[in-house]
């Protein structure tokens, strides 16, 4: 229960669990040398840059919300709420995406029948995620394929940045499609990157998160 005691500049909370700043760098869940196309430096530099760029910004933010004087003008605590949904998206998005790289690349399990039962073919669904990376191409951006418990179905989704996506939705597989994810390697040629995505997916991380969907929805 909140102190309604306390003094009015005092701070929002410092000491409460969702200030505490505990997030972590996980690394990377395979060895950035031995993926087909994606470069280790590449790799180790979206990983140590970006991603963990957004963590420690995450915990900077959740210390700088604790810290906030309860008299704090609103605009002042939104504008932190904002960076905050961005880092901590960011961190999420780019742990499913690492998450799901270090694989042969070939579909299998699970997620077939749904790809295929919510788009006709696997085919159709690769076009569909492919064409949508290209359209974001040069830009900023994530491809989500999403689990939705609202109709138990799968579906690609566009994101222009950190702060769209599904409402009740369980990413299965994510794309980064923002310029440095590819821009190393490639410069400004995302099919070529998109190519080496495919390339090196992990369908067995993308099918227990097929698992983890359907047994959150029941």
């Amino acid at each position: 229960m909140a102190d309604t005691n306390a003094p009015t500049g005092a701070p929002i909370g410092a000491a409460a669990p969702a200030y505490g700043a505990a997030h972590e760098v996980k690394p990377l869940p395979f060895d950035p040398a031995k993926l087909k196309g994606l470069s280790e430096k590449l790799l180790t530099s979206h990983h140590d840059n970006n991603y963990a760029g957004a963590v420690k910004r995450l915990n900077l933010i959740e210390q700088q919300l604790g810290q906030m004087p309860k008299d704090a003008a609103p605009y002042q605590l939104g504008a932190l709420k904002r960076e905050e949904l961005i880092a901590t998206n960011s961190m999420i998005l780019h742990e499913f995406y690492f998450g799901n790289l270090g694989g042969d690349g070939k579909a299998s399990g699970p997620i077939v029948p749904l790809l295929t039962g919510a788009y006709g073919s696997l085919a159709t669904w690769e076009q569909e995620v492919r064409q949508t990376g290209l359209s974001l191409g040069g830009g900023s951006g994530w491809v989500i394929v999403s689990y939705s418990p609202h109709d138990r179905a799968v579906h690609t989704y566009w994101a222009g940045d950190h702060t769209q996506n599904l409402a009740w939705g369980m990413p299965l597989l994510v794309m980064d499609m923002y310029e440095h994810a590819y821009a190393i390697d490639y410069g400004a040629n995302a099919k070529a990157y998109i190519d080496a995505f495919f390339a090196n997916l992990n369908w067995d991380a993308v099918n227990q998160r097929v698992g983890q969907a359907r047994a959150g929805a029941a």
